[in-house]
């Protein structure tokens, strides 16, 4: 099996998938209420752990305990009131905070240029679809940074192929269920540009473990030169002409897309600009002519439970084609 990818395999600013460092607006709000959560329940614990000690030393059996039972208390007003009206208003206030989070976050709508991004989770990978731009790419989502000066946020309609998936960026977002025949909704408003690591956050198969996302954040300028790469079909190169027929005579055409050639397939990832993208297989090793060549003749091997069939080709065959795919950027 290939080596597992490793945690910082691109040349950008990594962040760190840790939901206590917060980069984008609705982060910023789940952030806030989980301290508030922290903080109330740490006081919880500290005044019934202190009194917890407190008792414990203040009346433990002493030497000269002449063993009679100490003085019973079988009653108390204020006691019953305290820890009834307490917990009563802790949970209210807690209650009304989450009420007006979830309204923050779910009740945001989108600006006058917004990007709006469609995410279908598969077994075990992402298709991510720009429907006003024309692109379909997998796995990467690259977004433009926003900011107070310029917000543009970016708006996702989250849904399934299949089962039950996740999508969840800890630094971007909480995480939002992906259901089959359900459309669900969030949005991202990163700040930072960089890369952002998140994952299918729902168990949904015997590889959920290696159903990576990775985001990128570009500043405006960076995103528009994306969008213009990501539009062009596949260039045509001549040296790799017997791999692309390879590729067009094979089943690859019944499953993925390359614009620009008789590869219309809607079942596995866009291939189009294949090389453009740092890992293969929704991040099960990193992308490389020694992985592509891997997985093309025994997807299984590196990616167990894989749907992706076994081309068993020959090898100079396989070279062909791997040089191909290789062409496509």
């Amino acid at each position: 099996m290939l080596a597992p990818l490793p945690a910082l395999a691109v040349d950008a600013v990594v962040h760190t998938s840790n939901i206590f460092d917060p980069v984008s607006a609705p982060a910023d709000s789940v952030f806030r209420i989980a301290m508030l959560v922290l903080a109330i329940t740490g006081a919880i614990f500290v005044i019934v752990g202190g009194l917890l000690a407190y008792s414990i030393i203040r009346y433990r059996r002493r030497r000269d305990d002449d063993g009679s039972e100490p003085a019973q208390v079988y009653g108390s007003d204020q006691i019953e009131l305290a820890w009834t009206v307490i917990p009563t208003l802790i949970v209210l206030a807690l209650g009304l905070v989450t009420a007006r989070t979830i309204y923050d976050v779910q009740g945001a709508v989108a600006p006058q240029g917004a990007t709006r991004v469609t995410v279908i989770g598969h077994q075990w990978w992402w298709e991510i679809r720009y429907p006003a731009l024309g692109i379909v790419t997998a796995n990467e989502l690259h977004v433009p940074a926003s900011n107070e000066a310029g917000a543009t946020p970016t708006f996702l309609d989250l849904e399934s192929a299949d089962v039950v998936h996740s999508f969840w960026v800890p630094q971007l977002a909480g995480k939002t269920d992906v259901i089959p025949n359900r459309r669900n909704q969030m949005w991202i408003a990163p700040r930072e540009p960089g890369l952002y690591l998140g994952q299918c956050a729902e168990f949904c198969g015997t590889q959920h473990a290696h159903m990576l996302l990775r985001v990128r954040v570009h500043p405006r300028d960076e995103y528009d030169a994306w969008v213009a790469a990501q539009q062009q079909s596949a260039v045509v190169d001549p040296s790799v002409a017997a791999g692309r027929r390879v590729f067009e005579s094979t089943a690859c055409i019944n499953c993925h897309t390359v614009r620009g050639t008789v590869a219309t397939g809607r079942f596995g990832p866009d291939l189009t600009h294949l090389m453009s993208r740092d890992t293969l297989a929704a991040g099960a090793a990193l992308m490389s002519g020694e992985s592509l060549r891997a997985w093309i003749n025994d997807p299984d091997h590196v990616k167990p439970g894989a749907l992706m069939p076994a081309m068993k080709l020959d090898d100079a065959v396989l070279d062909q084609l791997v040089a191909y795919l290789q062409s496509l950027r």
